[in-house]
This record gives C-alpha cells, sequence and structure tokens, in this order.
C-alpha cells in the first residue's frame, strides 16, 4: 500500500468502490508482476476514474505523477506516457482473455484517452463446435438437422419477404428510401440550409504567427498582416487540434447527407466570396481574422486580452453570469460561443464556432451535430410556430486528457 500512495492518494470512496477491488487484483496478477510502472500507471488512472478527476488523467499529469517528470517537462518532445499507455491496454487485453477471463466487469482504455472505462463483459455465444450434442452419433444429429430444417426454411422464407417488400416499395415510393447515414430530424431541421446549398463555406482557424518550430512561435503582433516588411516573417500553417477534428465532425455530418462544402483558410478568404455562401466559422476570434472583419456576435465575446481566457456576457440573464472563465491550472473546463446568425445577403446563414482554446472549439462542434444536445438548442430557439430563430449560446465543456468529455447548454439568447 505505501508503494501505491507514493503514485496516487486514495480517498476512503476509492477503496470502498466495487470497481477497486478488481483493479487490485488485475494489479496483483501475474501480467503485471514484472512491470511496476506498469501497475503504476493502471492504479493512478483507475483511481481518477474511481474518485471523479478525469482532469488529472492527462498525459502531462501521467507523466508527473506517474514517471516522475518534472513538471513542466515536454510531453510532445517525451513519448514516455504514450508508449506505456499502449502496452497498459494490451496487457489489459491479455489479462481479461486469460487470467481474468471469469470477470464480470471489464477494464478498458479506449485509444487516444488515458481515462478507463469500466464495462460489463459482454456474454460469449457459443460456438456450433461446442454444441454439448456429439456429431459422432449419426442418429442424433440426423433428428437435429430434421427439427432445423422446417424453422430454417420458415426464417428463410420471412427473409425473403422482406427483401422482396423493401424492393417493391423504394420502387412505388422512392421517398421511402433510407441510406444509411440517416440521421434525426432535429439534425435535419438545423442544418438543412447548409445542406441544401452545394456553396456552404466552412472558414477554419489559421493564425499568423512568428518564430519557428525548434525556437518556438508565438502570435504575431496586431498589423503583421498589413507590414509588408514583416509579413515575410509570419508563419501561416497551423491550426488547433479542435479545429482539425472539427472538420472531420463536419465531413462526417455532410457525408451522411449526401452533401458537400468548400473547405477554405480564414486568412485566404475574401469579401466578394463571402457574400454568396452558407459561412461556418470554426475557431475563435484570436485564431481566424475572418470573424474580425465579418459580423459577428452582440451578446457574448471572447474578451480581449492574453490567453482570451474568458467569454463576456454584455446582457446577462437570470441565472446567467457575466464572464464564463476557464480554470488555468488545472485546466479542467473550457468555453465556447454558438451562434446562428444572418449571412452576409438576404438568404444566407452563418455559424459561428468559437471556443475559448481548441478543446472548446471541438466539443461546440459535437454538441450543434449530435442529436441528443443538439435537440436543447432547437429547443431553445424555436419559436411557438416551430421556426428556427437566430441565436447566440455558451457551452460549458469538462476536459480530460486534453479531450471534450462532456458538454452543457448555460446560456443562449434567442434574436
Amino acid at each position: 500500500m505505501e508503494h501505491r500512495r507514493s503514485v496516487l492518494e486514495l480517498g476512503k470512496e476509492t477503496l470502498q468502490h466495487p470497481h477497486w477491488a478488481l483493479v487490485e487484483r488485475i494489479a496483483a496478477s501475474q501480467h503485471f508482476q514484472s512491470s511496476a510502472r506498469l501497475k503504476d500507471f493502471l492504479l493512478y488512472v483507475a483511481s481518477c476514474s474511481l474518485r471523479g478527476a478525469p482532469e488529472e488523467v492527462s498525459e502531462h499529469f501521467i507523466g508527473v505523477k506517474v514517471f516522475h517528470r518534472s513538471p513542466g517537462y515536454n510531453s510532445a518532445e517525451d513519448s514516455i506516457v504514450r508508449t506505456h499507455a499502449r502496452l497498459l491496454r494490451q496487457k489489459l487485453a491479455d489479462y481479461f482473455q486469460n487470467e481474468g477471463s471469469r470477470e464480470q466487469t471489464v477494464i478498458e482504455i479506449p485509444k487516444g484517452h488515458y481515462l478507463p472505462v469500466f464495462r460489463p463483459r459482454l456474454p460469449v455465444v457459443a460456438s456450433h463446435s461446442a454444441s454439448t450434442i456429439s456429431d459422432d452419433d449419426p442418429d442424433t444429429a440426423k433428428r437435429r438437422e430434421t427439427r432445423r430444417r422446417p424453422q430454417f426454411l420458415v426464417a428463410a422464407g420471412v427473409l425473403l419477404c422482406l427483401v422482396g417488400l423493401g424492393w417493391w416499395s423504394a420502387r412505388k415510393w422512392p421517398g421511402l428510401r433510407v441510406h444509411p447515414g440517416a440521421v434525426s430530424s432535429v439534425v435535419d431541421k438545423f442544418w438543412q440550409p447548409f445542406f441544401a446549398e452545394s456553396s456552404s463555406l466552412v472558414i477554419y482557424s489559421n493564425a499568423l504567427f512568428v518564430g519557428n518550430s525548434t525556437d518556438g512561435l508565438r502570435y504575431a503582433p496586431d498589423g503583421t498582416d498589413a507590414n509588408p516588411a514583416m509579413a515575410k516573417n509570419y508563419v501561416d500553417t497551423y491550426t488547433g487540434v479542435g479545429e482539425l477534428n472539427s472538420v472531420y465532425e463536419l465531413t462526417r455530418l455532410f457525408d451522411d447527407h449526401h452533401a458537400s462544402f468548400t473547405l477554405k483558410r480564414s486568412l485566404f478568404v475574401t469579401w466578394d466570396e463571402a457574400k454568396q455562401r452558407n459561412l461556418i466559422f470554426i475557431g475563435s476570434v484570436a485564431e481566424n481574422p475572418a470573424l474580425r472583419v465579418m459580423p459577428n456576435t452582440m451578446d457574448f465575446a471572447l474578451t480581449a486580452g492574453r490567453g482570451f481566457s474568458g467569454i463576456m456576457n454584455r446582457a446577462p440573464r437570470a441565472g446567467e453570469l457575466p464572464l464564463y472563465s476557464r480554470p488555468e491550472h488545472p485546466l479542467t473546463k473550457d468555453y465556447a460561443i454558438v451562434a446562428l446568425l444572418p449571412g452576409l445577403e438576404p438568404g444566407r446563414r452563418t455559424l459561428v464556432f468559437s471556443g475559448l482554446m481548441t478543446f472548446g472549439t471541438q466539443a461546440a462542434v459535437e454538441f450543434a451535430c449530435r442529436p441528443e444536445s443538439l435537440e436543447q438548442l432547437v429547443h431553445a430557439a424555436s419559436d411557438s410556430g416551430g421556426t428556427f430563430l437566430p441565436f447566440e449560446a455558451v457551452i460549458e465543456t469538462t476536459l480530460g486528457g486534453d479531450v471534450p468529455l462532456k458538454s452543457r447548454l448555460v446560456a443562449i439568447h434567442v434574436h
């Protein structure tokens, strides 16, 4: 126990949690006897999960707590956590296939994350070769096949009828055809104007930096883009991981509806082409220059200042905060603006997904693409007749392992 306490702090709730006994059995198993580091890794992330502290399961936290790296170490250059995470996933899989094959609960660490998931073991369906009836007995096998034949014929007949009915229905009523990517009506209602127009333009963050990847990058000072002497020194080829994931999420959504969009870096967008399109902005005003010159939100705004660490509420309503700011240390939350605004020309629309950080932007896009969360926006921004109105909203997301885990709507203003 002393060795474990040097890696993690075990509270009473953790020790009494029914899943903790499973964690200790795994740590004491033969699979983990030869690797103290993997055992510490498992104990640490499992304890964080069971005591509800996902914010402590980031790559940086694990590097410091488990592998004794200095608090200022660079996890991008030191891959010790990622390497051991792959080994830990393999060890867990081996344990549950062999020594822990009778465990009723399985622990998994999803790829790309470090927070373990506890799930019930799925029942194993016995294969035909495992039947208790011996195929060595010809009479028994014959009786078995005789019993199965009528059932098989009935099932085959029903299947053929269903296939035939489906084929006939598709020819008779083409509108009934449902493609595999069909989604709920709430997604259709929100996104239909953007699906209907092949000219929708997705504009992703494209900030200006100075410096280089070896010595470090920093935001370029205001006016750099207008100064020819400095223009040759800036770097404009970086964008956030959250923005990348957001484009992927939108690509999946549009593909499901057989729709397409044009993707463009923020620095390359012109006023003339923006007027012709429905616009979708991905990224904060700090890194999306196009948002600074085009109509933007009125009630919610990212605070100007170092780090852009807050969303200002210019017209707080009952139950709302005047400022939504993220904690800096540890970084457990992020906030983002989701807004549906009129476009630059009549009949056009603009969507804005603007997070304080790259994680918040990703969470905002995911919030508007998933039916269960999008329903909140649709319900709040629709009038009594069901008409969808322009709005501005603030989304709060909980972070764990440097990824958005859970998001919720904390404020919405309908115009």
